[in-house]
């Protein structure tokens, strides 16, 4: 028998509702046939990748290493690779070096570049910016491909490269342009494929319904919290510290 049948009732309303609302979360009913997390997740997604545009900042900053020589030589195996990957991988970043304008020698896992480094790091970010566009048909036409995963992977050869570019100018004491190199990887290469596909909205275009489900999400962590606590209130079941008893 219930101890307190007013919390009692209020935690089962409190629940029940919950769970109401929760069938309604998961209905397709959002968007183009989505419930109500893929609706959120695919929002989000698309603030987020309006709020990691910093390609056009780093096409000025590279204008000043325009002119300056790069020449180094990476190694390009990868732990767990199979016979033969680490090859076809040098070969795939030789061609990727060549079509912008380097010059890249493979010795078996090997590749030796030379380049202009400022010109080079301008042709990554044209990459990357047509990436980020979702203008696969341009990465396609340049590296003579013709699905989008082979479009992907050629794509995917300039962090392949920049990575390890990035290594062996570190190893070389070149910190400048090292710390360049991965700026270009971090804030261009790797959202550009990571958000690939995904319409780009600035939070100004959104922020009400952002706001609006962010604070869903707090009023419905709330909403369930009181839920259970009502109910374990109307059950006697309670957290609070027992009275001690004075010994007389």
């Amino acid at each position: 028998m219930a101890a307190d049948k007013k919390h009692l009732t209020w935690g089962l309303i409190l629940l029940v509702s919950f769970v109401g609302v929760l069938i309604l979360i998961f209905a397709p009913i959002y968007g183009e046939g989505m419930n109500g997390l893929e609706y959120s997740d695919e929002l989000f997604n698309k603030l987020s990748k309006g709020s990691a545009y910093q390609i056009p900042k780093l096409k000025k900053d590279v204008e000043k290493y325009k002119g300056k020589p790069l020449d180094v030589v990476i190694d390009v195996k990868k732990s767990g690779d199979k016979p033969g990957d680490a090859e076809k991988r040098a070969e795939r970043i030789a061609k990727v070096m060549t079509i912008n304008g380097a010059k890249a020698e493979v010795d078996g896992s090997k590749v030796h570049i030379t380049a202009d480094f400022g010109a080079l790091m301008a042709a990554a970010l044209e990459d990357a910016d047509q990436m980020y566009k979702n203008n696969g048909d341009y990465i396609k036409k340049k590296y003579d491909v013709t699905d989008d995963e082979k479009m992907k992977q050629m794509f995917r050869q300039w962090h392949n490269a920049l990575s390890l570019i990035n290594k062996r100018l570190t190893l070389d004491k070149k910190a400048e342009d090292a710390n360049f190199v991965k700026k270009i990887m971090t804030a261009a290469i790797e959202p550009a494929y990571n958000f690939y596909g995904i319409d780009a909205v600035k939070i100004s275009e959104k922020a009400g319904l952002a706001a609006g489900l962010l604070g869903f999400y707090v009023l419905y962590t709330i909403w369930y919290g009181f839920g259970v606590l009502y109910l374990f209130e109307g059950l006697g079941l309670s957290t609070k510290k027992a009275k001690v008893k004075k010994e007389v």
